[in-house]
């Protein structure tokens, strides 16, 4: 059964985006940015509800008084490609770094180049990345949401963190706070995993970070709460889902945290 919920849901998932994309171009190009929005929104939340339906998995979210008024940072952890959409018809007005081979997709690239994500060439150096810089600091000026996963790629639930150190640098340059985001989604949707699992779990938006931190202060502190948080939440996550078959890393972090639990 899970199989049969899992690939029902991949065909939904793909023609609810093909034909999303095919039906509703011509007024997502006609219509204002901001107002054009409201399409992919509209999408992300789709997705979700399929989730819920087909897959039988839903999320609650925590923390949204957390969240800014102005531009800010959001840090996630980044484990599924369901986390790249599924808090999106909750964003105002969210950007993306991302990589310049998306912008060459066609519609995909299309879509994105009108929201004005920010493409990077992630093995350029020097003018390439003052531009990266400066195309992030004119969009923070409008009071966007800059979505940055810390770790660079998705990683397995209780993997060890490997984080990168272009977040702090980002910080330092633009001057916004940073909003540490926390979910167990690979749990329930893998990388690059078919199966897809019913269940219910928690996204725990933490407090932000205010501007104006020592760069690697504010490093080791986003690090260390987006940790302790993650794991705090990979033990609530599992005890709430105990039909769930955990990845290795899951099951190896559990038992770190059990035993230093029981020292």
């Amino acid at each position: 059964m899970l199989l049969v919920r899992s690939v029902l849901f991949n065909i939904a998932f793909y023609t609810n985006l093909i034909v999303r994309m095919i039906v509703l171009s011509p007024i997502y190009f006609l219509m204002p940015r901001k107002a054009a929005y409201r399409i992919p929104k509209a999408w992300a939340a789709s997705c979700n509800w399929l989730m819920a339906k087909i897959v039988g998995a839903t999320f609650e979210i925590e923390g949204l008084e957390n969240v800014p008024e102005g531009g800010c940072i959001f840090a996630p952890k980044h484990q599924s490609a369901w986390d790249t959409v599924a808090l999106l018809p909750w964003q105002r007005d969210p950007v993306y770094i991302l990589k310049r081979e998306l912008m060459w997709i066609p519609l995909f690239g299309w879509y994105a180049a009108k929201q004005k994500m920010i493409p990077v060439n992630r093995g350029a150096r020097g003018k390439v990345m003052v531009d990266v810089m400066n195309r992030t600091k004119e969009e923070m000026a409008n009071n966007r949401q800059l979505i940055i996963y810390p770790e660079g790629t998705r990683r397995a639930p209780g993997a060890e963190p490997q984080y990168r150190y272009g977040i702090a640098r980002i910080y330092r340059d633009v001057g916004v706070p940073v909003v540490p985001i926390v979910a167990h989604w690979g749990l329930f949707w893998g990388r690059r995993k078919l199966i897809k699992y019913p269940g219910h779990f928690k996204v725990r938006i933490l407090p932000p970070i205010a501007p104006g931190m020592d760069p690697d202060a504010f490093y080791a502190h986003l690090v260390e709460t987006l940790e302790r948080e993650s794991d705090r939440l990979l033990v609530e996550t599992v005890a709430a889902n105990p039909h769930l078959p955990l990845p290795p890393s899951a099951v190896k972090r559990l038992a770190e945290l059990k035993a230093q639990t029981a020292a």
